[in-house]
């Protein structure tokens, strides 16, 4: 299996236990390249880079040549869109934060960009659902072909902690929305919890008797981008996947990754997701070692 280049989440030293003291974005890249990363995946929430921080093509150069200077690269950009639930605000109220973000983007020469659905797991009746999803859909769709243009992949992280979290309902939204540059961002973490877990599901509890593996093939065409991390099966602070370790969790990486290898191994990155982890200074530096043993007893 060829070996990808591997990226880690800037999240994951400015969320949970890094909040009250987050780490700057400068001293991040630095622990990457020392911890034999290839790049890095850009946090969007301050202080990490914001799009209203940096706002022109001088400061975004400035950014990209500290990064590159490392000898890192970017695999995507994560920001923050919490004011704008996509099924619920106005679609063009969405799409002005996704204009700002397709700026930076472009500014970057980042070809992914990372959404959620920002609304929480509640039960809805069933006219408000289908009022929520066809609203979802039509402003998804509406900012795949703004990504279009800008030569940017739309991908969503799909996760127990916002709404939609079943893997009927993932599929589901992602073939109404039907766009070549609308893809979904397949977690590891958050597959298990959705497939083995059935966590914050609402209703009936929906899993799949293959787990991770067959989570990956029922979306298989779907899929536009990789993250890769344990989970032992909990959620943190009951609202999302907790991220464990590798070889701390459930995850049977091995069996996972060659049943992926048709999906992931043509992806130029894979992005490891440390998020709400307290030891990640400690054991994001196992990572890298840890997928490249994985992927060398891959035929």
């Amino acid at each position: 299996m060829k070996r990808p280049k591997i990226s880690i989440g800037s999240w994951a030293f400015s969320f949970g236990p890094f909040e009250s003291n987050p780490w700057p974005f400068s001293k991040l890249i630095r622990w990457a390249a020392d911890a034999q990363y290839d790049g890095v995946e850009i946090n969007g929430f301050h202080p990490h880079p914001h799009p209203d921080v940096y706002d022109t093509p001088a400061k975004c150069q400035e950014l990209r040549a500290e990064i590159e200077g490392l000898g890192l690269g970017i695999s995507g950009y994560a920001p923050d869109f919490h004011a704008v639930p996509p099924a619920v605000v106005p679609t063009q109220d969405y799409m002005a934060v996704v204009d700002k973000c397709l700026a930076f983007c472009n500014n970057m020469d980042i070809r992914i960009l990372r959404v959620d659905t920002v609304s929480p797991p509640d039960p809805l009746d069933t006219d408000e659902y289908k009022r929520r999803f066809d609203h979802l859909a039509a402003t998804w769709r509406t900012a795949a072909a703004a990504c279009q243009q800008a030569g940017v992949l739309l991908v969503w992280e799909f996760e127990p902690g916002f709404w939609l979290n079943k893997p009927s309902e993932v599929k589901a939204i992602a073939d109404a929305i039907d766009h070549s540059h609308f893809k979904l961002l397949f977690d590891t973490s958050h597959a298990y919890m959705g497939a083995v877990v059935g966590a914050r599901q609402t209703g009936a509890r929906e899993t799949l008797a293959g787990g991770v593996a067959e989570y990956a093939q029922m979306v298989a065409e779907q899929i536009g981008h990789f993250h890769l991390i344990d989970s032992d099966g909990s959620l943190h602070n009951d609202e999302t996947s907790t991220h464990t370790p590798f070889g701390e969790g459930n995850i049977d990486f091995k069996a996972v990754l060659q049943t992926m290898k048709p999906i992931i191994e043509p992806m130029e990155w894979w992005c490891v997701d440390f998020c709400f982890c307290p030891t990640t200074d400690v054991d994001g530096r196992k990572a890298v070692p840890f997928i490249q043993k994985q992927v060398a007893e891959i035929e």
